[in-house]
């Protein structure tokens, strides 16, 4: 049965965005659509990552230091979690693979028109150029999602272009890594990618959102394999025992043995 996919409320997204402003007050240079990146390549990834991991690798011991409360340790772990579950619901793995056409994915991104690019151009924040290389709906968040991956290498190894599988994973990726690309690259990946085709920035942000739910299925077929457990086999009461004393096994490491 496919799950219905939840959504943060506008409650979430305050108090996560609130934790980003605490912590960029501390000098981390982070926002709400980079955490979001981050986090949806945690949940993308071919293995479950805790916490405790995941937490230092996204902000250092910046995280310590903004909240060093524990009131204020638990509010803050309490919004990073809501997202997560979220995501998780639009990630569910079962109902992806019953419904592939379906957009289940919500990211939280900002939306930049030629107004809002104007007004950050005319405050001197940025020059025009930079503007239009930098403020791209997803940037930020494919940005995010980068970092989560150098973050935990090992989790998303180099694919095997010679196989299906390998080019099929490779494509996945470079429509969640080119929001990030500036103007000219992000032309000639279109061209590569969607021969004769124009698209759109939000046509792009659903394109790299498809890449994601297909990284999660595919993950599923190519997952960390658990290590082999080599058990040796336990000698008989009355065979010598192992440890070479001399005595059965009953007599020896074996007396414990019921």
């Amino acid at each position: 049965m496919t799950r219905v996919a939840r959504s943060s409320s506008e409650a979430e997204i305050e108090a996560l965005e609130q934790l980003c402003d605490r912590m960029v007050g501390f000098g981390a240079d982070v926002s709400l659509e980079w955490v979001d990146g981050y986090l949806t390549a945690l949940l993308a990834s071919r293995r479950v990552i805790a916490s405790s991991e995941w937490l230092p690798a996204m902000f250092g011991e910046t995280f310590e230091r903004a909240f060093a409360d524990p009131a204020d340790v638990q509010q803050a772990l309490a919004a990073l979690n809501g997202r997560w579950n979220v995501l998780a619901s639009q990630l569910d793995p079962e109902s992806l693979l019953e419904q592939p056409e379906d957009l289940r994915l919500a990211p939280l991104m900002l939306s930049y028109d030629d107004a809002a690019r104007a007004e950050i151009v005319a405050g001197g924040h940025m020059t025009a150029e930079e503007a239009d290389e930098l403020l791209n709906t997803g940037a930020l968040w494919a940005e995010g999602f980068s970092e989560a991956i150098e973050a935990f290498a090992a989790d998303w190894p180099d694919p095997d272009l010679d196989t299906d599988d390998g080019r099929w994973y490779d494509d996945c990726l470079s429509r969640v890594l080119a929001l990030m690309l500036p103007p000219t690259s992000l032309a000639e990946h279109v061209q590569i990618h969607y021969p004769g085709e124009t698209l759109e920035r939000d046509q792009l942000v659903d394109e790299a959102c498809f890449g994601v739910q297909d990284l999660r299925v595919y993950w599923l077929e190519h997952g960390a394999k658990p290590e082999t457990r080599r058990v040796e086999p336990t000698p008989g009461r009355n065979d010598p025992c192992p440890c070479g004393s001399g005595k059965k096994y009953k007599k020896c490491h074996g007396a414990a043995t019921p």
